[in-house]
């Protein structure tokens, strides 16, 4: 069970994620990010030792707000040959130091998700300690999923991010969260929610499992 501390970041999350959303390929702001948190969940780690967020942040830098889905991990040490995916440190009032990764290229959090699909995990509240998040719904069909082939090859492009678990199937983790059905050659799917700029609840598809190149 994760435990949600009552204090302080430095830096924020969001302002990690300020420098660090527009050097992705998903990212379709001009500039600087006006970023707020007005959503997510978690999940546990079963050896309580990776934090794990599945964080909607809201840019409203441009004409429209934008909601990207930033799946994050948080951890008490560095993550072996995962610099690339390190979104930066943080210092944490009652942990220290936490490397922020982004959680795509977190073995972890890879796990987490595909149980989360077959039903073993239980999605949990964004900030509070041992609360399930019952907005969170999930479906497979099919066999359950399973782990990430190691190595995974995790791969951004201007749609979002996409790795092969080990049975052909295809996680992919929709970055730009857009209001609708979860897609017609979907296996699986998570659907989340967020409070909109509007002050209404709003839910999308924040991952789903689609066929591989031969499934």
């Amino acid at each position: 069970m994760a435990i949600i501390h009552r204090t302080t970041l430095k830096p924020t999350k969001l302002e990690l994620l300020t420098d660090w959303l527009p050097t992705r390929p998903w990212y379709v702001g001009g500039g600087q990010p006006e970023l707020s948190r007005p959503g997510g969940f978690r999940l546990d780690d079963p050896e309580g030792e990776v934090g794990i967020e599945f964080m909607v942040a809201l840019d409203t830098s441009g004409a429209a707000p934008v909601a990207y889905h930033v799946p994050l991990t948080y951890r008490g040490a560095p993550l072996a040959d995962a610099g690339h995916a390190l979104v930066g440190t943080t210092e944490h009032g009652v942990l220290g130091t936490r490397w922020v990764y982004d959680g795509c290229h977190d073995p972890v959090f890879q796990a987490q998700l595909l149980a989360l699909f077959a039903g073993r995990a239980q999605a949990q509240a964004q900030s509070l300690t041992d609360t399930p998040d019952h907005e969170v719904t999930h479906a497979c069909t099919g066999p359950a999923p399973t782990a990430p082939a190691r190595p995974a090859t995790v791969t951004d492009t201007a749609s979002g991010t996409t790795l092969p678990t080990a049975d052909g199937t295809i996680l992919r983790i929709h970055r730009r969260l857009t209001p609708g059905p979860h897609p017609a050659d979907a296996l699986g799917h998570v659907t989340g929610a967020w409070q909109s700029p509007e002050g209404d609840r709003t839910r999308a598809v924040f991952a789903t499992l689609v066929p591989g190149e031969h499934g």
